[in-house]
């Protein structure tokens, strides 16, 4: 694998992974019409090493949020916190950290049609139609959705729970998962950095639980230790212009620019199904 394609793909990934405007379908429809693929067993370990790095960027951005909800999870099981996650005196860290974790589950429930989404990836159309429809949901979420003022004093179990199907939707490529999640936690009540705050942390486990099985996956297809180099180029990238990629899109929210985006994923969604039709 050549090093610029390293740092262009991890760039790719870093700007895709945390901006409305899905890393799946990006990526996906960069192997499928410009064939940049580095998705054959060969090259596995680099798709995890693009996703670790946006994964360093998230928790280091928000580091204190995460030693915060360990602090409060370990205070839980300690009995010195109320352990239901309902009543006032569950602190607002310990609060999100379980909210998080029952917005996980239903990513198990996607498991169960991950033969069907698989197949999808190779469908340039309808990752195109999904990016159209990611555009759609930026677009009436800015435009019509007044976000609340919940945070994570006030979120609810259902608003979890609604967020947490947004993400397992969100599993489809060319459907943004952040796009989603953040635009449906407005739907919720919840304040505009809230819903980015939320979402994002939210991805962590996500990414963690796909990082592992990947890794698995690289392993036992085995790793061309020669290419280490190159990936380690991939994953700084990733990692760095993810960062940058989080404050941007805080930035965008501050500004109430959110659905500017919407217009991004319609020309993009656009091209690309053209291009499906006449490649």
């Amino acid at each position: 694998m050549p090093i610029l394609i390293a740092i262009f793909l991890g760039i790719v990934q870093g700007v895709t992974e945390f901006l409305p405007i899905s890393s799946s379908g990006h990526l996906s429809i960069l192997q499928n019409i410009f064939k940049l693929d580095y998705s054959e067993e060969e090259h596995l370990l680099f798709d995890v090493m693009l996703h670790m790095g946006t994964l360093v960027a998230v928790c280091f951005v928000y580091r204190k949020d995460i030693m915060e909800m360990i602090r409060g999870v370990v205070k839980m099981f300690r009995g010195e916190l109320d352990f239901s996650a309902f009543g006032d005196p569950m602190i607002p860290p310990t609060r999100q950290a379980l909210f998080i974790v029952v917005a996980t589950l239903p990513l198990l429930i996607a498991l169960i049609f991950n033969g069907a989404v698989s197949r999808l990836f190779s469908s340039t159309g309808f990752i195109a139609f999904a990016l159209i429809v990611t555009g759609t949901i930026l677009f009436v979420s800015d435009k019509y959705v007044t976000p609340g003022h919940k945070t994570a004093k006030s979120i609810t179990l259902k608003d979890a729970v609604i967020i947490g199907l947004a993400q397992a939707c969100a599993v489809i490529p060319g459907l943004s998962r952040s796009g989603t999640t953040i635009a449906v936690g407005m739907t919720c009540g919840l304040t505009r950095n809230y819903a980015m705050r939320f979402s994002l942390l939210l991805s962590i486990p996500a990414v963690i639980g796909s990082l592992i099985v990947s890794l698995i996956k690289a392993i036992a297809a085995g790793i061309n230790w020669s290419l280490i180099p190159v990936y380690l180029v991939g994953f700084l990238f990733s990692a760095i212009v993810g960062f940058l990629a989080i404050h941007l899109l805080k930035y965008i929210i501050n500004k109430n620019k959110f659905g500017r985006f919407s217009y991004y994923c319609w020309a993009v969604g656009g091209i690309t199904l053209i291009l499906s039709i006449i490649i």
